[in-house]
């Protein structure tokens, strides 16, 4: 399939990157448009002394990070942080839809369903909704990324588990993929948190050697039309 737009869609600033943004470096360095729709604020669920100051930070760190991996645009809402259950879900469709009509993506990327975040669940919803499969739809493919810190800490028995089964060989983009999160020094830990950049790189790692290859981004696959 040849792809000329893809669209990134993820709650948070940091969570593009620790979703797939190596992935992101790889589409653009083929030539692909890559937008990004972030839709939380993402500092507003910690009652910063100054939201103003914090908000503006944080959205200058996501345009560091898109810049490091290429990205065509970003867009920043400011959906609560934290609180996106208390938003109608026909609002946060309809902001996702506004940006399909614009950048008509052959592929979109999302949050995991089962993520321990509130946020991350509310925007894979929103997604699946915005991108149903109408008669002559431009989304070809829709794939659900995992984003260290909340896939994997979603327990087994409360909800299927993240069970990858469509692989990105990233070896290449990795570099770009980890400059990016140093943009977000203030969300990243130190390992042996998963938001390290330690652990991300043995993730990319492990999912790499599960398809032999030296790192790769792993995602559930949504729906493909070929």
């Amino acid at each position: 399939m040849v792809v000329n737009s893809v669209l990134v869609v993820a709650a948070h600033p940091d969570d593009e990157v620790l979703g797939c943004g190596a992935t992101m470096a790889r589409h653009r360095a083929e030539g692909a448009r890559v937008t990004v729709l972030l839709l939380a604020d993402g500092v507003g669920a910690r009652d910063p002394v100054d939201r103003a100051r914090e908000l503006a930070a944080r959205q200058a760190a996501a345009r560091h990070a898109c810049g490091e991996l290429g990205v065509t645009d970003l867009s920043l809402l400011a959906y609560p942080d934290n609180r996106m259950d208390q938003v109608a879900l026909l609002d946060i469709v309809q902001d996702i839809e506004k940006i399909i009509r614009t950048c008509q993506p052959d592929i979109v990327y999302t949050h995991h369903a089962g993520d321990v975040n509130i946020d991350h669940r509310r925007v894979h919803d929103a997604v699946v909704a915005a991108c149903r499969p109408l008669p002559d739809f431009c989304v070809r493919q829709l794939l659900f990324f995992e984003t260290p810190s909340s896939t994997e800490w979603r327990p087994a028995a409360s909800f299927p588990p993240f069970a990858p089964d469509w692989f990105v060989d990233v070896s290449d983009y990795l570099p770009q993929k980890l400059a990016a999160l140093g943009a977000y020094g203030g969300e990243m830990r130190a390992f042996p948190h998963p938001r390290s950049a330690e652990a991300v790189t043995h993730l990319a790692g492990w999912r790499g050697a599960s398809v032999g290859v030296a790192a790769a981004e792993a995602f559930e696959l949504g729906r493909a039309i070929i």
